[in-house]
């Protein structure tokens, strides 16, 4: 693999402003058609090759349960699928039933595929396309593969019709942050690591235009980030420290631009240290940097949709390793802003390369701050893997932070943050304790104490990513690892208000 960035070969998106007709079926593949469940016969003359259809729909027995109606390809024509949609109650289950079509629709194995609908009004049919569109995108870009023959049909051309560039601007930049997100969470950890990782956002930083700046070993050292140093001593490598990506708004002002900022937990590989994991809760864990990925995902899509606002994206890169020079419970160490740490347990190191990660990136004094993390076990507990718990030091943020979830379809869950949750990371020795000895609460715990490395002035959300991996996939996501928090984040971020 000559690049650990995910391929650029994917499908050309066309726009056509012609209706759907049997040209249409003659110029691709296969035509996807997206109808009402309860479609009138009348609708189905718009369809290309309707008298096909209307024998087919006649010929069962249960029309009105009936979901799709297939044609097969001929000598004129190429296949049809035509879907019968249920009204959906909310994004999730639209994207949801979206993977459900694509995945009929993909047994057609076509390399250029025409999308529409019939019988729905504009803004629904918007909704729609977008949400197969995002199904069909997700479903045919694959992850990376090191296998010798790989057996999948490429899928070259999506034609929307009847559509525009502008209402699927968001959907398209989405995709590419998620797939890139799922794409570098699903390399194995020989590949990705620490001095990879950041070779592969270099090159990223080049094609985007986007300034960098690594913070190595000796620089963290200075800025007395202790908190980091010590989750990275046990490396057998000198590789770690934390990436700054930096994006500028297309607001010419550089003086009135707004900034914002995400920081990424960036465990290249997490075997929990001195408190080593179990063979089974270690099995997956290169995956323990998919918060970076999901960082850098957003702020990918953000920049394709060239916002107005400057954005930095700051990644915690390093890996949490066992041998004889691990960090161990009962040690004291300093973090960035002073603010001095009992450690409790090694297994909760993301916790500590967040908080100088926080630390550091909150001297720019951002406008709001976001940080993604894999972060606790009790937070799958409280949620399952459908749903990702969020917090914020700003309870007024809460609607907008859940009403993006709703919109996204990336559902979010907004726990409680009091501060009367410090007295259990009370410390004898330090300010604070890095965790309890038990996992009770231990997502709100955790959000408590990273609060202590966010001053108080900067609006701040700390997403934990329960929903980083689930089997069988989420919503419009086929795969495992699922990318989640692209979507959620591009929705909430592009909605904020900076008043």
């Amino acid at each position: 693999m000559d690049s650990l960035l995910p391929p650029k070969i994917q499908p050309k998106i066309r726009y056509s402003k012609a209706a759907l007709s049997d040209h249409t079926a003659a110029t691709h593949d296969l035509v996807v058609v997206l109808a009402p469940s309860k479609a009138a016969k009348t609708l189905l003359r718009q369809c290309p090759r309707s008298p096909e259809l209307m024998i087919q729909l006649e010929r069962s027995n249960k029309a009105s349960t009936v979901t799709s109606v297939r044609l097969s390809a001929t000598k004129q024509s190429g296949s049809l699928l035509l879907i019968f949609v249920k009204n959906p109650s909310n994004t999730f289950e639209s994207l949801q039933f979206a993977a459900k079509a694509w995945k009929e629709a993909a047994t057609f194995s076509a390399t250029s595929i025409a999308l529409g609908t019939i019988g729905f009004e504009t803004a629904d049919a918007h909704a729609l396309l977008n949400h197969h569109l995002a199904a069909i995108l997700a479903g045919s870009t694959a992850l990376p593969t090191f296998k010798q023959n790989s057996t999948l049909t490429p899928l070259k051309a999506i034609t929307i019709i009847e559509g525009t560039p502008t209402p699927f601007a968001t959907t398209l930049a989405t995709h590419s942050g998620n797939y890139l997100a799922r794409w570098l969470t699903a390399l194995p950890p020989n590949t990705l690591h620490c001095a990879s990782y950041r070779k592969a956002l270099e090159q990223l930083a080049q094609q985007q235009g986007w300034q960098t700046e690594f913070m190595g070993l000796p620089a963290l050292q200075k800025h007395k980030a202790g908190a980091f140093l010590a989750v990275s001593r046990a490396n057998m490598h000198k590789h770690a420290g934390i990436m700054r990506l930096s994006y500028r708004g297309s607001n010419t002002n550089a003086e009135s631009r707004q900034k914002i900022t995400l920081v990424g937990k960036g465990i290249c590989f997490d075997t929990g240290g001195i408190n080593l994991k179990s063979h089974k809760s270690m099995y997956d864990m290169h995956t323990d940097m998919q918060g970076s990925a999901v960082a850098v995902g957003t702020l990918l899509a953000l920049t394709q949709l060239q916002v107005p606002f400057d954005i930095e994206c700051w990644l915690a890169l390093t890996e949490n390793e066992i041998g004889p020079n691990a960090y161990r419970p009962q040690e004291v160490i300093t973090a960035a802003n002073g603010v001095t740490i009992q450690v409790v347990h090694s297994d909760a190191e993301g916790r500590l390369v967040l908080a100088d990660t926080l630390a550091l990136a909150a001297k720019q004094k951002p406008q709001l701050m976001i940080d993604f993390a894999t972060l606790t076990g009790a937070c799958v507990a409280a949620l399952t893997e459908r749903m990702s718990g969020v917090f914020s030091n700003r309870p007024a943020l809460h609607d907008s932070i859940q009403r993006a979830g709703r919109n996204s379809g990336e559902r979010v869950w907004c726990f409680p943050m009091d501060s009367d949750f410090d007295a259990d990371l009370d410390s004898p020795l330090a300010d604070i304790m890095q965790c309890t000895m038990d996992n009770k609460g231990d997502h709100i715990l955790a959000a408590r104490f990273l609060n202590r490395f966010v001053p108080e002035q900067i609006p701040w959300v700390h997403i934990d990513l329960s929903s980083a991996n689930k089997i069988g996939g989420l919503a419009h996501i086929p795969t495992e690892i699922t990318g989640f928090g692209v979507r959620w984040a591009v929705e909430f971020i592009t909605h904020y208000s900076f008043n």
